[in-house]
């Protein structure tokens, strides 16, 4: 048995651990606004928490569904919990997710220089499709973009890590 459990989002008080796991992960991490503002864009916009035995969120996945793409947002992990296969276990909790929802592939974009990242999507079967030229800050930074067909698209060539 795991000592995490995912689930999705219960309430706005979970936002509070999400913030703290974006100021550990990102160097330019989402505001409590912009991610109180998601929480309005039902329908569209869903979380999935990893927490530990004693509740605390210790990761999460953001994404959205948009018509038959889902986009993910962010996914991190607080670094003390880093290679205990958390991150996995939220990136197939959210793409089960989204193929329920009716997508048909998913796509996100990646820091160039975030190898770690990067190796576990390719895992999970991504592939680059472009560049994003200085499209982070702090620092400035391209992003790449990669995609995937999810489960039961024409296209699927989904691997189980």
């Amino acid at each position: 048995m795991t000592p995490w459990v995912i689930e999705p989002l219960a309430s706005s008080a979970d936002i509070d651990g999400i913030l703290q796991v974006e100021e550990a992960s990102f160097t330019n991490p989402w505001t409590r606004e912009m991610y109180e503002a998601e929480l309005r864009n039902e329908g569209t916009a869903f979380f999935y928490l990893a927490r530990d035995n004693t509740r605390r969120v210790v990761g999460f996945c953001s994404c959205w569904r948009v018509l038959d793409e889902l986009h993910i947002n962010n996914l991190a992990v607080l670094p003390e919990f880093r290679n205990h296969r958390i991150g996995s276990t939220l990136l197939t909790h959210v793409l089960e997710h989204g193929h329920r929802l009716g997508a048909t592939r998913a796509l996100l974009e990646v820091r160039q220089s975030n190898q770690p990242a990067r190796r576990l999507y390719e895992r999970f079967g991504f592939t680059v499709s472009g560049i994003r030229r200085e499209y982070y800050s702090q620092p400035v930074e391209d992003a790449v973009v990669l995609w995937r067909e999810l489960p039961g698209s024409e296209k699927d060539a989904s691997r189980r890590p």
